[in-house]
């Protein structure tokens, strides 16, 4: 029988991504999906037929523990959050509420349905926060600077401790910052690469932007989905740290994604106050050997690549 793995927040980028892979795997893959009147399904509509998509909510454990018994999976990631950093100061129990109390319910369905059941957590470099070492493992404490940091530093050690008094098969990636064509538009990453292309096509003359200073290791989705699979055919759990291991600036960032387009981001770019958090993290670059030695997995696809790759996929949909 093929295998079956429940998929939380599949619409998202890395939820789609993950999903491609698993089926190119043979898997039967279940999404849930919440409640609404209206559903984005975008990114993907091209499997959607593929798919078992199925209601069910972070915030309603019953609703967890019924999709649990009525599909049986023998593989859960938790990709589902408040995920959008910014957002997280200005809805923060609605963050914790998701992203960290979540994670304890859908841990807890498991612990009641299936204990062995396989989780896989999506922790978050942004829980490093105030760095204390550069680069960032393991090992590297947690001095989280959002409220969205902070749930995930709850999600991630209830993870721990579910694994620890549970023995559960639980594993937390702790992926550094991953982007593609199908990231959303609020987040830098595709904030820049769209606003060269709109700008190179006319339709806008400028782009608003925070602290041009920050560095982040920015990586593909789709290698980082790869990581998460691979730690859930270990023999035993455990936690990863996923990056590419080379910072880069905003500010670099943006050189690059309008160099694209024949511009100078100088030209375009314009320092905005609102966009600046009121607690920053400056840099944030991971040190991925571990999962090099016991996963062998790297980043195939590097940051240039990446936005370039981006940015082309913003002209081109212009275009149409």
């Amino acid at each position: 029988m093929a295998k079956r793995a429940l998929i939380t927040g599949i619409t998202g980028q890395d939820g789609s991504y993950l999903a491609e892979l698993l089926l190119d795997q043979g898997y039967e893959v279940i999404g849930v999906m919440r409640r609404s009147s209206t559903v984005n399904i975008e990114r993907i509509s091209h499997i959607q037929d593929r798919l078992i998509l199925v209601s069910g909510d972070l915030m309603d454990e019953v609703s967890l523990i019924n999709v649990l018994r009525d599909y049986r999976p023998s593989e859960v990631y938790n990709l589902a959050a408040q995920s959008f950093v910014q957002a997280s100061w200005t809805q923060p129990v609605l963050t914790g509420e998701s992203t960290a109390l979540g994670v304890t319910r859908l841990l807890d369905a498991i612990r009641i349905v299936d204990s062995d059941i396989r989780f896989y957590q999506a922790s978050s470099s942004e829980m490093f926060g105030r760095v204390r070492s550069v680069p960032q493992d393991e090992d590297t404490s947690f001095y989280p600077r959002s409220p969205y940091g902070v749930a995930k530093v709850y999600a991630h050690w209830i993870t721990v401790n579910y694994r620890e008094s549970y023995n559960l098969h639980a594993s937390s990636g702790i992926l550094f910052n991953h982007e593609s064509p199908r990231r959303g538009f609020e987040f830098v990453t595709r904030k820049v690469t769209s606003g060269a292309a709109r700008i190179a096509a006319g339709l806008d003359t400028e782009l608003r932007l925070g602290n041009l200073e920050s560095q982040r290791d920015w990586g593909y989705a789709a290698d980082y989905v790869r990581a998460m699979w691979l730690m859930l055919q270990r023999d035993d759990p455990d936690d990863f740290v996923i990056a590419s291991g080379v910072p880069h600036s905003v500010r670099e960032l943006c050189e690059v994604a309008f160099s694209q387009v024949g511009l100078n981001y100088e030209d375009h770019v314009v320092i905005d106050a609102a966009y600046i958090r009121p607690a920053e993290v400056d840099l944030l670059v991971g040190d991925a050997s571990k999962a090099d030695r016991q996963l062998n997995w790297r980043c195939e696809v590097d940051f240039y690549a990446l936005i370039e790759m981006m940015v082309a996929a913003d002209v081109k949909a212009l275009q149409r």
